[in-house]
């Protein structure tokens, strides 16, 4: 899973120590700005680079991995290189933060990479990682190492960045990708759930969270997400850079890239915050249990009218004016065929009995169904057969075989599994992580 990549301008301020967090209040959850799109590509201006102070020596010890102050800064230089994010007295304490516990995470993925022998990060795949950032900001790789150095930071600090990153999500993949796909079941699952939300609100979102315990927490979390709020719509700084950086969301990796959210599926909180929120407009931070989100409308649009199904039908042809006898006849008959028949066995059985006529309805839009196939076809389980339905031909048993959201902007079948293999696949390394940090002794040396 490759970077967020962004060419910076700003400046590398000054790295504080000891400068006391804002007690400021939660905000109510409504929009605080509209974001520049162009911020995304365009860098800032380079302003000038304050002096700056950092004790030396050992800061923690991670196992048997040490983080010194000299790798603190180096890491808060690049967090600020990369987010765009001008440091200020204020958010010092936020970005220090945020570059120990990246550095701690990264101490623990650098010693299990050395458990697997085979896998080796060589140095011509960092350098075809450093040509990409620099082609997608237009220049060349010496001049994007030479900004870098620049600004006080190593070619070397973003080069063990990258070679463990690139192991890490290598041995995530490897290890966790048989188990992180989605099953058949799953995956009509979301269909299912896509084609039910179809005719609903939707948003496309763009999120970061800030997670309260990561940041010492729940005041902090705030303090630090009203910082990158005001540093996203007074400095200009790229939500995307800023998600990567800061998010532990699992769409941090796709620079807080949360799709398409359908209304009435997130926290009412949240809802609340949508449904104020106009495009372009990023919101105040959200205070949730647990940590603080700040979302970024990206998008807004009705949903779908289309909601497409596949039916086939049983049935048994009976004129509106057959008596009750022959209806309850017909309707015991089908009720005790029901429990035999699929999708894939209706039109075989309705042939091979006499006065049962089968056919396959082909994909319709719900809306333009008979009135009594309609809520069959609406609730009915993908691949269930109806009780009897009534209609002037007859008694019918209707099967649905298939349903999906209509239009240019339903998902299809490889979208949803592809989309689930990443959530499955973030679920799983938060887990491996967890499990590496609890297991580890890591202890602050001041």
């Amino acid at each position: 899973m490759r970077f967020q990549r962004y060419m910076t301008g700003v400046a590398m301020a000054a790295l504080l120590t000891g400068t006391a967090v804002a007690q400021t209040p939660p905000q109510a959850p409504a929009a605080a700005g509209t974001l520049n799109p162009a911020a995304e590509q365009a860098p800032s201006a380079v302003a000038q680079r304050p002096q700056f102070q950092l004790a030396d020596g050992v800061l923690v010890t991670v196992n048997d991995s040490v983080i010194t102050g000299f790798d603190l800064r180096q890491r808060m230089l690049l967090l600020i290189a990369m987010t765009q994010v001008q440091p200020t007295a204020e958010n010092i304490p936020a970005i220090q933060q945020e570059a120990m516990s990246a550095l701690i995470d990264e101490r623990l993925q650098s010693q299990e990479l050395r458990e697997y022998k085979d896998l080796v990060v060589t140095d011509e795949e960092v350098g075809e990682e450093i040509t990409s950032m620099a082609q997608e900001v237009g220049t060349t790789p010496e001049a994007y190492l030479s900004f870098l150095e620049q600004g006080g930071i190593r070619a070397q600090t973003l080069r063990e960045q990258l070679r463990t990153r690139i192991g890490w999500q290598q041995l995530v993949g490897g290890r966790f990708q048989s188990r992180a796909r989605a099953s058949k079941g799953a995956v009509d699952a979301a269909l299912r759930q896509v084609s039910e939300a179809a005719s609903k609100k939707q948003y496309l979102l763009g999120e970061i969270y800030i997670e309260a315990a990561r940041v010492g927490g729940q005041q902090a979390a705030v303090n630090g997400a009203n910082q990158l709020v005001q540093q996203m719509v007074s400095q200009g700084a790229p939500f995307q850079a800023v998600a990567q950086q800061f998010s532990t969301a699992p769409s941090a990796a796709r620079g807080g890239d949360a799709g398409w959210v359908v209304e009435g599926t997130l926290q009412p909180v949240l809802q609340t915050a949508m449904d104020q929120l106009d495009v372009g407009q990023l919101s105040r931070p959200i205070p949730v249990e647990g940590g603080v989100y700040i979302l970024y409308m990206r998008d807004k649009r009705d949903g779908s009218a289309a909601n497409m199904v596949q039916l086939k039908q049983v049935m048994i042809e009976l004129p509106e004016t057959a008596s009750e006898a022959d209806v309850a006849a017909a309707s015991q008959r089908l009720e005790g065929l029901r429990p035999q028949l699929t999708c894939d066995s209706m039109l075989a059985r309705a042939t091979s009995e006499q006065g049962l006529l089968g056919s396959d309805l082909g994909e319709a839009d719900v809306q333009n169904l008979a009135p009594q196939f309609q809520q069959v076809a609406r609730s009915a389980e993908v691949g269930s057969v109806s009780s009897p339905v009534r209609t002037p031909l007859g008694l019918h048993l209707v099967g649905v075989c298939g349903r999906r959201a209509g239009g240019a902007t339903a998902p299809d079948v490889r979208q949803v599994e592809n989309g689930l293999l990443r959530q499955n696949l973030a679920t799983l390394e938060r887990r491996y992580m967890r499990d590496l940090l609890a297991d580890a002794l890591v202890e602050y040396k001041q």
